[in-house]
């Protein structure tokens, strides 16, 4: 075994091969930086809206039923296209994904954030879906394939880890500062200066790798068919919470769904020369197990964020800035975590990890389901929330590094989109199941609208704890030290 640099920051000037076929300096310390401004920008803009929508509302004239699809325009076509957009970065190489996803995404932002009318607005946001279902599977792409040495993989992960954890956190405080301060506009207009430099920076350090064999042709009817049965399951499922689970508009939608990723499995298996997905990948022990847990962790995770956002402005009466700052413990947690947690994967492995960072995430998602209206954030949600970013940094690093190790560079880019994807699609699904408990709750309890929401939200956190308890049993299958 090669013995590994002491630090990421150091830089291995690998030799690696542009187009032209001219050698070129890799430094791994820009490739790392690169990767992971580009994932917090592409996490970041999952959450940062949430607190922006009543200005949304009031600015754009949304109705409160369509409003919805300021947040849905995004994580629908982010959640249905990963798997094709991990598929690009093999197919057009990971420099080519990357400057495509990144450049899109930039110029989604500058239309959505000077936008007019809600349709450009949801339009603007759709494409920054697109976009960011390229540049998620493009910047684990970039680690898999730079990081080779076991422990400096380990390493630039567990950075990635943290800071694509601490997103989705420190997006609620992002957007209730621009927000307050600025305008809403800003939530999206920020990501342009950032994108510019990413393209930049990206021109100059990312150079594709030579002499891998890519697939010469693109399976567009297996891209079109499991984006379109991805997207119409999320579609069916978002709905539920409005239409209801029998409703001829769910059960339509969920049926496209069902047809279409049937088709999927066929394309794959029997009529595509050049699959967009090999099944032999779930034959993997590391990777199959790697997507359950991330599927679940996505479930319970989106699922905190969402109800208690409603819980601390709702019940608490926080204002959007204070209830961003109640997340900074979780985010510190979850960085500090995941950035350090990594050096932990030799010595005690995997599964180990893995299980405790579940088990970790259960029993903070447990406490948190005890809120009521008489709660208090420093007795009632500051630890539950910190055992929440403990767990949940030790799962973000391994089950990515469980899910993308072992495999071959022509094969990161559909591995990764696979684990991506299947983070958001249980963050989707999740978070509908999650949503529907909350709502029942809440109809069937009396003694004050307080009372009645604090009982939805903390049902449907419980309900998130038993979803991270039974993973965590899966992470018992999870490869050990070896």
């Amino acid at each position: 075994m090669t013995t590994s640099r002491s630090s990421i920051s150091d830089t291995d000037d690998r030799q690696t091969q542009t187009p032209e076929g001219k050698d070129t300096a890799a430094p791994t310390a820009a490739i790392l930086a690169i990767a992971c401004v580009a994932q917090f920008m592409v996490v970041l803009d999952v959450s940062i809206v949430n607190v922006a929508l009543p200005s949304i509302r009031s600015g754009l004239g949304f109705t409160p039923a369509d409003l919805q699809w300021v947040v849905n325009a995004y994580t629908v076509p982010f959640a249905g296209f990963l798997l094709a957009g991990g598929r690009l970065a093999d197919l057009r190489g990971r420099r080519q994904a990357f400057l495509i996803g990144i450049t899109l995404f930039t110029l989604a932002s500058l239309l959505g954030g000077l936008a007019s009318n809600p349709e450009t607005l949801i339009a603007a946001r759709a494409v920054q879906g697109l976009a960011a279902a390229v540049v998620a599977p493009a910047t684990l792409t970039l680690l898999a394939t730079t990081f080779v040495d076991p422990a400096a993989r380990a390493r630039a992960f567990s950075v990635w880890g943290a800071v694509a954890g601490a997103g989705g956190a420190i997006g609620a405080l992002a957007g209730g500062v621009l927000t307050e301060w600025l305008s809403w506009r800003w939530i999206l207009l920020v990501n342009v200066p950032i994108g510019v430099v990413l393209v930049a920076a990206a021109v100059k350090f990312v150079t594709d790798l030579p002499a891998l064999r890519r697939p010469r042709n693109v399976d567009l009817p297996g891209a079109l068919s499991v984006t379109v049965g991805t997207a119409a399951l999320v579609y069916a499922i978002i709905g539920t919470e409005q239409y209801g689970w029998t409703s001829a508009r769910t059960v339509i939608t969920a049926a496209v769904a069902v047809v279409a990723l049937i088709f999927f499995v066929i394309d794959q298996v029997r009529l595509s020369p050049e699959p967009l997905l090999s099944f032999s990948l779930f034959r993997v022990r590391p990777v199959w197990v790697a997507n359950v847990l991330v599927f679940a962790s996505g479930a319970a995770l989106f699922g905190m964020f969402y109800f208690l956002t409603l819980y601390l402005q709702g019940v608490l009466g926080y204002s959007p800035i204070r209830a961003g700052l109640a997340y900074l413990p979780l985010a510190i947690a979850l960085a500090l975590t995941a950035r350090f947690g990594a050096r932990l994967v030799e010595p005690i492995g995997l599964r180990v990890l893995l299980t405790t960072g579940l088990v970790l995430t259960a029993a903070g998602l447990g406490l948190l389901g005890l809120l009521s209206d008489t709660s208090t954030y420093a007795l009632g949600v500051l630890g539950p929330t910190i055992l929440v970013g403990v767990g949940q940094g030790l799962v973000m690093t391994c089950a990515t590094l469980a899910g993308t190790s072992g495999l071959p560079p022509e094969r990161a880019g559909v591995a990764s989109g696979l684990i991506n994807a299947t983070r958001q699609l249980g963050g989707a699904l999740g978070l509908a199941v999650l949503a529907t408990v909350s709502t029942n709750r809440i109809a069937h309890t009396s003694g004050g609208a307080a009372h009645a929401q604090a009982a939805g939200y903390s049902a449907a956190l419980a309900v998130g704890a038993a979803i991270a308890a039974v993973a965590a049993l899966f992470a018992l299958l999870a490869p050990g030290r070896r």
